[in-house]
């Protein structure tokens, strides 16, 4: 029989709240117990992290690149398994290989890549995050405006395979290049539809949460802004509990009073969730790289197009959690949530629960949320 293993912390996170003092219990068949009980540590062997924080790995549905490639450079199992590779070195345990806006031999090949990525079980991929074609022009932001179009019969079909298929494909689109059966057809096949890259008004947004779209993508950037007569998609984002919402907190793309503003004044159910709009440079120290043909120069935590435009984000969970924290002063559990409980629920479809994870699926984090590395490591 196979000993059991107990992590002890000086907190462990189980999704919701950060517990003091805690540990965790691994048996044959992952996580049997997490707690402070003397029960937890009967018959085990104890491993004691000292002044760090047990937490699940995190999940983050927008991953653009990393490791040095995008992948929009070429959609295939090598390129998603480069792409794992850098994240599992940041913390994260699930995400979704994103595709930007490309052509829609481009945005098959990624459904196959990514579909081939699962069933070879490359570690972390948790299906498909296709951003694009079907967004605004007038709100495209780094996106090439040449590949924009309005979502056709042909491209619902294929998105309505994958939708049936993968296990979790979130679509980005936006009111003016899609229709509303087509968001509830897709939404009724399983795909998780977010609203991005639109200059929607509040009961437009409105009306695609009521056929199925469940999110927005990266709250503030790239849509149409909260005014006092007109909401806009940060409005509808914010106010419908239907409509959960992925931010961008790097300090950058939004400012921390923003930040704050919006996750106090958030409707539930749907709730706030950190992403890293990973690009290729992401686990590397590399200060520029191509999309499309067109230069991205990264310089002080910016990328960003030679004009200056935004592309992506040159940051990782780690960071957005310590952002929260340090600069929103939100608190650690709420912001561990933000990374983990909340994203992974969306995808999921069912609550989030650490009994029978592995210690893979764990990371362990620094006191100052510096550093990081995985659970495993140690036993």
């Amino acid at each position: 029989m196979t000993q059991a293993i107990v992590f002890k912390a000086a907190a462990v996170f189980d999704g919701v709240k950060l517990h003091e003092g805690a540990a965790v219990r691994f048996g044959a068949n992952g996580v049997e117990a997490s707690g402070a009980g003397d029960e937890i540590f009967s018959g085990a062997e104890v491993i004691d992290l000292g002044s760090e924080i047990i937490s699940p790995g995190f999940v983050d549905l927008q991953v653009n690149g990393g490791g040095g490639v995008m992948l929009n450079d070429d959609p295939s199992v090598e390129t998603v398994r480069r792409i794992a590779e850098a994240h599992w070195s940041l913390g994260t345990r699930a995400f979704l290989p994103t595709l930007i806006t490309d052509t829609r031999e481009k945005t098959k090949a990624a459904i196959a890549a990514v579909t081939q990525a699962v069933e070879k079980c490359v570690s972390g991929v948790a299906g498909l995050h296709l951003e694009g074609p079907h967004l605004s022009v007038a709100r495209k932001g780094a996106h090439d405006a040449a590949y924009i179009r309005p979502m056709d019969d042909e491209d619902l079909d294929f998105l309505l395979a994958a939708a049936r298929s993968l296990p979790a494909l979130l679509l980005t689109v936006a009111p003016e290049n899609t229709t509303l059966e087509q968001v509830r057809q897709l939404s009724q096949a399983g795909a998780l539809v977010s609203i991005g890259h639109s200059n929607a008004d509040y009961a437009t947004v409105q009306a695609y949460a009521a056929a199925g779209a469940k999110c927005v993508t990266h709250l503030f950037n790239a849509m149409s802004q909260m005014g006092n007569r007109e909401p806009g998609v940060v409005g509808a984002a914010l106010g419908t509990g239907a409509l959960s919402a992925g931010l961008i907190a790097d300090g950058i793309h939004v400012h921390p009073e923003m930040m704050r503003i919006a996750l106090s004044a958030k409707s539930g159910p749907g709730e706030v969730f950190l992403v890293s709009d990973a690009m290729a440079v992401a686990g590397t120290s590399e200060t520029s790289f191509e999309l499309d043909g067109r230069k991205i120069l990264r310089s002080d935590g910016r990328l960003t197009l030679e004009d200056g435009t935004l592309a992506g984000a040159d940051l990782d969970l780690l960071t957005a959690v310590r952002v929260l924290v340090d600069q929103v002063d939100i608190p650690l559990a709420d912001a561990l949530r933000a990374a983990t409980k909340t994203p992974a629920e969306l995808i999921d479809g069912k609550p989030f629960n650490l009994l029978g994870k592995s210690k893979d699926s764990f990371i362990r984090l620094s006191k100052n949320l510096h550093a990081l590395s995985p659970l495993a490591e140690t036993g």
